[in-house]
């Protein structure tokens, strides 16, 4: 049988680093086996989800190049199959129509707890043959009352529960509308997913759902349950740990590359190995290898895998996603210089996409307001005569290369008989704004003849008004 795996988020709100793991390993697990890998967009919960939702769960796969093979499908197009099933456990017995009333179901659980019993549906409704009255009814599943469901489980092992601990559990509510464990059972069958890889807190949803397709005379699919995600202090992850967004952590400058790595090492191991390219994820991964225990998010573990990704990947693909920062400080990226050269004299200055894009804004856009502290120490007066003599020796280049520009820079500071520091630092200054750059020969060539030159001019124009 082909494999066949599915995410299956709901669109309630953005993709979190936790549904994204889920995603990456039922994807690696498809990709491993040469099977399907299914996005399935579950939006029965009409008050909560939203095309907003939606659309930010689609753009977090896209940007983590989690590609699907089919979908994205979507539950509220499907109601009328959901009914259909319905039906079917009704017609068989597998199913019944509960007149129960909020306040006698609180009552009932009321009393449960009151004697420390589990609160839960005791069934008396099984028997009704006869509707109720003024009371629009939900429909029940029968689950069996006798015997155990194990959940042969890919990460925890074997897991058994008496069925006389799983209640009736409502699979319509009153509005006819089909409830989680009914849906998701339904589509499991209907897009024939043989393997369910999702978070431990459904844990106890899969007995249900495996005594749903039993009853329907449907083999329930494999199951695989993952450890939570925690913390960096041990506690559920949450918002005031940061971000918890995948599109956040795109915010903040990270690539794709590097947080599927470190999503990865969030529950699963190879050996000691921490660095792991696509195609070595798709042949060693392995679900049996995922821990049981929860993983704790580590964000220096991230920011050094960043950084690590930054400084190998190709420039060119470094170049595609550092653009969209730069279209965040209104910065054209097709405009000159090359993104990509860019990325060259950047890449090992820089742990994240937002430093880079920080640090290569005056490649691309000129300005009038220089970093005060550098400006009082580098244009001085002392250093007017040195910006003239750059200007004119820069001027006169016949090739604008970084070659040419190092012997210019270099012949300035010989016959001014100077320190090249106390030429080259000025220069710094009046071309980029600051007083950190990469080599003042590779950051010339990439500003370009023309900036350089009206921005030597410029620190030149701007000294001479400090001395009036």
């Amino acid at each position: 049988m082909k494999v066949r795996t599915r995410f299956a988020p709901s669109p309630t709100g953005y993709l979190h680093i936790g549904g994204a793991r889920t995603a990456l390993f039922s994807w690696l697990y498809a990709r491993k086996h040469g099977g399907d890998f299914v996005l399935r967009i579950e939006d029965t919960d009409l008050a909560r989800s939203n095309a907003e939702s939606v659309n930010a769960i689609l753009e977090g796969m896209n940007w983590l190049g989690l590609e699907y093979d089919e979908g994205p499908f979507y539950q509220t197009q499907r109601f009328d199959r959901y009914k259909e099933v319905i039906q079917q456990l009704l017609d068989t017995g597998h199913a019944y129509y509960c007149y129960c009333t909020k306040e006698e179901l609180d009552v009932m659980r009321d009393q449960q707890m009151a004697i420390k019993a589990k609160p839960r549906y005791d069934g008396r409704c099984r028997l009704r043959t006869e509707p109720r009255e003024g009371v629009s009814p939900v429909i029940r599943f029968r689950n069996p009352t006798e015997g155990i469901t194990v959940v042969d489980d890919m990460v925890r092992g074997r897991v058994t529960f008496q069925n006389t601990e799983l209640d009736d559990l409502i699979i319509a509510r009153s509005d006819g509308t089909p409830t989680y464990n009914l849906t998701v059972v339904v589509d499991d069958w209907d897009m024939q997913i043989t393997h369910v890889i999702r978070g431990d807190d459904h844990l106890n949803n899969t007995p249900r759902q495996i005594n749903i397709l039993k009853a329907l005379g449907v083999e329930p699919p494999r199951y695989a349950h993952l450890p939570m995600i925690l913390g960096p202090d041990g506690t559920k992850l949450s918002k005031r740990h940061g971000a918890v967004s995948v599109m956040q952590y795109r915010d903040d400058g990270y690539l794709p590359q590097a947080l599927l790595n470190y999503l990865v090492r969030l529950g699963w191991s190879h050996g000691d190995q921490e660095i792991f390219s696509l195609d070595e994820l798709i042949e060693l991964f392995d679900i049996a290898d995922v821990n049981h225990s929860a993983s704790a998010i580590n964000p220096e573990k991230l920011l050094w895998l960043n950084q690590h990704y930054i400084k190998t990947q190709t420039p060119d693909y470094v170049a595609r996603q550092l653009s969209w920062h730069m279209g965040q400080r209104d910065v054209d990226p097709s405009t000159p210089p090359p993104l990509r050269d860019v990325v060259e004299v950047l890449r090992d200055r820089a742990k994240t996409l937002v430093e880079m894009a920080d640090q290569s804004v005056y490649f691309f856009k000129d300005f009038d307001v220089y970093d005060e502290k550098a400006a009082q120490k580098n244009l001085t007066p002392d250093a007017l005569p040195v910006l003239q003599a750059l200007h004119a020796a820069l001027g006169a280049l016949g090739e604008w290369t970084p070659e040419q520009v190092h012997e210019s820079v270099t012949g300035v500071s010989e016959r001014l008989q100077v320190k090249l520091g106390k030429v080259a630092q000025p220069l710094r200054v009046a071309v980029t704004g600051g007083s950190v750059s990469p080599s003042i020969d590779q950051t010339l060539t990439l500003i370009g003849r023309e900036r350089t030159l009206s921005r030597i001019q410029q620190a030149a124009e701007w000294i001479a008004s400090k001395k009036v």
